[in-house]
């Protein structure tokens, strides 16, 4: 597996990583704890360096099946995690919490269910109206200072927030969604980042696996998926958006890929600094998402399919519109 270093920071991971949370939360039941194991040790044997969790997904059972799987791998992996959210008596979301004590008590205890003596990337999750992100990043100042922290990492921020945050503290990374069919980023975020010299991030680089082209309008969901509450996964957005799965599917049939493999290729073509971090819980799907590594888009392909997907237009909302800002998935 080919490795990438997110922008000018020191911190070089593999081209691309693996989203853990679907292992234990948002996607329905979580897997058995040691298929989880078994797959995230299978990614580290294929190449995979960068593995990402938060103490929101389960809540705490996600940190604690990757600390397990990685234990014997610790010098050759690097962990990111995430804070920020308040977690009622239930451990369900209830607000942000991004407060600088929080914070630390957040670290203490990721760094003991990860069962590591120091957090490689931290993210605050989402952005919290209510501190200042000078105050955020000068509490995980303070953490790298304590060595409990290496890497400073904000999910979802605009561009002013990553600015007045890098000022306090260098942002090593930023997380967003980012896909063929979720192209915000792409007008004031990535152009921030390149100029700042900040590593990217893109989570559900497969739109939460609708770029596979394993769904369409029929597709059910188990009751616990988050999907279900999703704009875009509504059946009649599932039908209007297969224009898109198509154009990848053309372009896949050329390249004697996968839908899935064109979609992430994609990605890591538009910037030597962008690590996409697909999910998955089945050892096949693993493989054929790491293979997209290897798939060379040329720049006919690549104007091709920017030329094409920028014709269409995504049908439904990322997210309900009272979950935009504030969801930690």
């Amino acid at each position: 597996m080919q490795k990438r270093k997110l922008g000018k920071s020191n911190l070089e991971v593999s081209a691309l990583g693996l989203g853990c949370m679907g292992l234990s939360f948002g996607y329905g039941p979580a897997v058995d704890k040691q298929q989880g194991i078994a797959l995230i040790r299978a990614a580290v044997e294929r190449g995979v360096t960068f593995f990402d969790t938060a103490e929101v997904y389960g809540p705490f059972t996600n940190e604690e099946l990757v600390g397990e799987a990685l234990a014997p791998f610790r010098k050759q992996v690097v962990i990111a995690t995430k804070f920020g959210f308040k977690l009622d008596s239930n451990g369900r979301q209830a607000g942000m919490d991004s407060r600088p004590e929080h914070i630390k008590q957040v670290a203490e205890a990721s760094l003991k269910r990860l069962k590591i003596d120091t957090i490689d990337l931290f993210y605050q999750h989402r952005v919290d109206p209510a501190v200042p992100i000078e105050d955020v990043a000068g509490a995980v100042k303070d953490l790298i200072q304590e060595g409990k922290v290496k890497h400073f990492g904000l999910s979802e921020p605009g561009a002013k927030t990553i600015r007045r945050a890098h000022a306090v503290l260098p942002v090593t990374a930023v997380q967003s969604e980012y896909s063929l069919w979720t192209r915000g980023p792409e007008a004031e975020v990535l152009p921030t980042l390149e100029e700042l010299g900040i590593g990217f991030v893109p989570f559900s680089p497969l739109g939460k696996g609708f770029l596979t082209g394993k769904m369409n309008e029929q597709t059910s969901f188990n009751k616990s998926d988050f999907r279900n509450s999703l704009p875009r996964f509504k059946p009649e957005a599932l039908k209007a958006n297969q224009t898109l799965v198509e154009l990848l599917g053309k372009v896949a049939e050329r390249k004697k890929a996968t839908p899935a493999q064109i979609a992430l290729a994609w990605l890591l073509a538009q910037k030597p600094w962008i690590v996409p971090i697909p999910g998955t819980t089945k050892l096949n799907r693993l493989e054929e998402n790491l293979e997209a590594a290897n798939v060379e888009l040329t720049p006919d392909d690549l104007g091709e399919i920017t030329s094409a997907a920028s014709k269409i237009t995504v049908q439904g909302a990322r997210y309900p519109e009272h979950l935009e800002r504030t969801t930690g998935l």
